[in-house]
């Protein structure tokens, strides 16, 4: 791995916000580098509260948006909640069917098959809604770019509601309202909200309309925590203010699909428990089944109900683990098979692997090969691929360089998806490779560990640990802070642990004389080759509690030798 420090930030910054907070220089630098470099704004941080969140009217087509809801439910008119089926699009479903059927027993919730519709708005769901009577369809997390499926439920005389998180292009479709704050000259002052964001937006303008307590629409938080989480949106600004508020209802009064979930558990739940606790389930029923179970597990009133859908969700998540696991090993045999170790990319295809897990298997894949990665498989008569990237490598960009092999692709930076005919798969292998290959800088071929600042042990008092918790919730934007200490040495008890020995249990000194102990996961063969010699060490700070006594640790994330400096 490439060691890389983020900016220092001045040394008067940080002593002047040492000296406002009353804390210690460690936990100024890693604020201001979030930021945050005055009283009043690590105020707001430290403590978000419903207050901090901006008036949903503030967002273009919010005003429209609600009256036409308020007429809907006014004049009994069916309304369709459709969705997106990952977890974005389930919980913006669920929280926006939970409020509204409070006050109408005549609106309900679709999400398109994942196989047979697609993404998005598809003609299968307005024919649906038409068929069914439907007067009102409200789209979240998708719709943003669907003008002809917009077009052709306004010839139905179906009105339209987008509320979508994505890129608009450069049309929008003619939709009764659009809320979205990426679009051009929308007012909203917070940009990056996911979805199921946007529909609680939607929901406190409805309440606010209605002169409603917040309390009544608090419950609803559990859902935008879980979406925000798994979507992973910055947290930042208005994100962060949800996903702390969230995280309180999850743990006081989670929904009892998501109890059901999770199970007992005593400890403050965490953003991490979320993004590898329940998003993985959730996602499992859109990619092994149907998203509806999904729904239906989030709007399940009844404990009893909760855990049985659960319990069926729950095996969904082991075969979806077991089949991802089959297809990586037979993607990495594929690699080695065709002697492609050496390539700029990995680009495998089968055509029965299981479309459902095949993004999942090209990040998988990039934990070996650190490089971009297209997986495919047969649809139809169609090859579909999920494409992942590396860091600052765009790979959309790399994609329309080959567009004249593909019959659609789409998404974003880092990740996206296309389609090709099977006679063009080796062109676009090909083509990928060389488009790849020319483009790719040397230090984007490494993976890269980014830390905060370099530290004694000395430094790391209590102290200086509990602000850090007090930092949380930790995600893109707010990243847990990892330390860089130099000149460590072996105290005496470092070994491998583990049923394979792979991981390391560390016991390491360094210049101050303060002793830490730590797990590095994975670290034995690095250690191997430091057992007699000092090193540098990476890492995130943690507690670990034994025999009833609370300590603090090191989460090692890479060592190696300490004359190798780093930038």
């Amino acid at each position: 791995m490439i060691w890389i420090a983020k900016d220092h930030p001045p040394k008067e910054a940080i002593t002047t916000l040492q000296q406002e907070l009353q804390i210690p220089s460690v936990n100024a630098h890693l604020l201001i580098q979030r930021g945050l470099s005055s009283f009043d704004s690590a105020k707001t941080y430290f403590r978000p509260k419903a207050d901090q969140l901006h008036d949903p009217f503030l967002m273009d087509g919010m005003q429209k948006a609600v009256q036409r809801i308020e007429k809907a439910l006014s004049a009994g008119e069916k309304i369709l909640i459709y969705g997106d089926y990952d977890v974005d699009g389930t919980t913006a479903v669920a929280l926006l069917y939970t409020y509204l059927s409070n006050f109408s027993d005549r609106v309900k919730t679709y999400i398109p098959d994942r196989y047979k519709e697609g993404y998005g708005i598809s003609f299968q769901g307005i024919d649906y809604a038409e068929q069914e009577g439907f007067q009102l369809m409200i789209a979240l997390d998708c719709g943003i770019k669907a003008l002809e499926q917009v077009a052709y439920a306004k010839q139905k005389g179906i009105d339209f509601i987008i509320g979508d998180h994505h890129k608009p292009g450069s049309e929008l479709p003619e939709a009764y309202a659009i809320l979205n704050p990426k679009k051009e000259q929308c007012p909203y002052p917070y940009k990056e909200l996911c979805g199921c964001g946007i529909a609680f937006k939607l929901v406190q303008g409805i309440h606010q309309q209605r002169q409603g307590e917040w309390s009544e629409i608090l419950p609803l938080l559990d859902l935008v925590v879980t979406a925000t989480a798994a979507d992973i949106v910055p947290l930042t600004g208005e994100n962060r203010t949800l996903a702390a508020l969230g995280l309180q209802q999850f743990q006081q009064a989670a929904r009892p699909g998501l109890q059901a979930l999770m199970g007992e558990r005593k400890k403050p739940y965490r953003i991490s428990d979320v993004v590898f606790g329940v998003a993985p389930r959730i996602n499992a029923a859109g990619r092994m089944e149907h998203a509806r179970i999904a729904v239906e597990l989030l709007t399940s009133a009844k404990a009893e109900e909760g855990l049985h859908i659960a319990q069926r969700i729950e095996q969904f998540n082991q075969d979806r683990r077991s089949v991802e696991q089959q297809i990586t090993q037979e993607a990495l045999d594929q690699i080695i098979e065709n002697q492609e170790e050496k390539r700029t990319t990995t680009v495998v295809f089968h055509k029965d692997w299981h479309k459902g897990v095949i993004g999942i298997v090209a990040s998988r894949l990039i934990e070996k090969y650190y490089r971009p990665t297209v997986v495919c498989c047969l649809s139809g008569d169609t090859i579909v691929a999920s494409v992942r990237s590396v860091r600052g490598f765009d790979v959309y960009q790399a994609l329309e360089a080959c567009s004249e092999h593909l019959l659609q692709f789409g998404g974003h930076k880092y990740a996206a998806g296309l389609s090709l005919h099977p006679s063009k798969f080796e062109d676009f292998k090909n083509h990928f490779e060389k488009i790849v290959a020319n483009q790719i800088l040397p230090e984007q071929q490494l993976p890269q560990l980014i830390y905060d600042l370099d530290v004694s042990f000395d430094m790391l008092t209590p102290k200086v640990y509990r602000i850090i918790q007090q930092m949380r919730p930790f995600g893109p934007g707010n990243m847990r802070p990892v330390f860089l200490t130099r000149g460590c040495t072996n105290a005496g008890f470092t070994r491998l642990v583990g049923q394979d020995k792979t991981h390391l249990k560390l016991d390491a000194t360094d210049a101050s004389g303060r002793r830490f102990s730590g797990i590095g996961f994975g670290l034995a063969t690095a250690w191997e080759k430091l057992q007699n010699q000092s090193f540098d060490l990476i890492y995130c700070l943690e507690e670990n509690t034994f025999n009833d006594r609370t300590t603090l640790e090191l989460q090692v994330k890479d060592i190696r030798p300490s004359q190798a400096q780093n930038s």
